[in-house]
């Protein structure tokens, strides 16, 4: 089984405003993310929350999706958001996909794509590139989990991802969205549908 975990637990200090709250068309950044995961089959999804703790957990018990929360979020470090999301997996997922919580762009099709590679080929570490680019979400195979866990700050996934370059499978797609996230109200404005 191959889970996810979105990781949604910022404070959103540069956008203003809890991000995952904002409109993105019928629905919110998060609802999107969300329903864009399960559309594209994946029936587990756990979403790391912390900042505007309350509107989030609503956003993700209406999607279906199940609440970790990361009680030291205000130190806004992801890595410690990923070994929440790690730790709260079920027995049965033998690889689990990361996804962010500010890219409400992504492709159904791109996670479908992940998800295939993994099934097919069995590679233990996925992730999407556009032109030569890694982006978000990826997906790490179970036996890779307990390195995860053993990383500690400043260490983020970055340097476990440029730790495994050579182990990588990439999954080459032909939009930029795995790369797109908000960080800003300009990042909104330009984005938002």
């Amino acid at each position: 089984m191959i889970s996810a975990i979105i990781l949604a637990a910022g404070e959103s200090k540069r956008m203003g405003q809890p991000k995952m709250l904002l409109p993105w068309g019928k629905t919110t950044v998060l609802g999107n993310i969300i329903s864009t995961f399960m559309n594209a089959g994946l029936e587990d999804i756990a979403v790391v929350v912390g900042g505007a703790r309350e509107q989030v957990e609503e956003i993700v018990t209406q999607g279906g999706a199940r609440i970790v929360f990361n009680e030291d979020y205000a130190g806004g470090e992801m890595l410690l958001s990923l070994q929440r999301g790690i730790e709260a997996q079920s027995h049965q997922t033998r690889a689990t996909l990361i996804g962010l919580g500010d890219q409400p762009q992504i492709h159904e099709g791109t996670v479908r794509l992940i998800c295939k590679i993994f099934i097919t080929e069995e590679s233990r570490l996925i992730v999407p590139s556009y032109q030569m680019r890694r982006g978000h979400p990826w997906l790490a195979e179970r036996s890779l989990w307990p390195e995860l866990l053993k990383m500690k700050f400043p260490q983020s996934p970055r340097d476990f991802l440029n730790q495994h370059a050579e182990e990588i499978r990439y999954a080459e797609v032909d939009t930029p969205t795995i790369l797109a996230d908000l960080d800003t109200p300009e990042d909104y404005q330009k984005s938002h549908p």
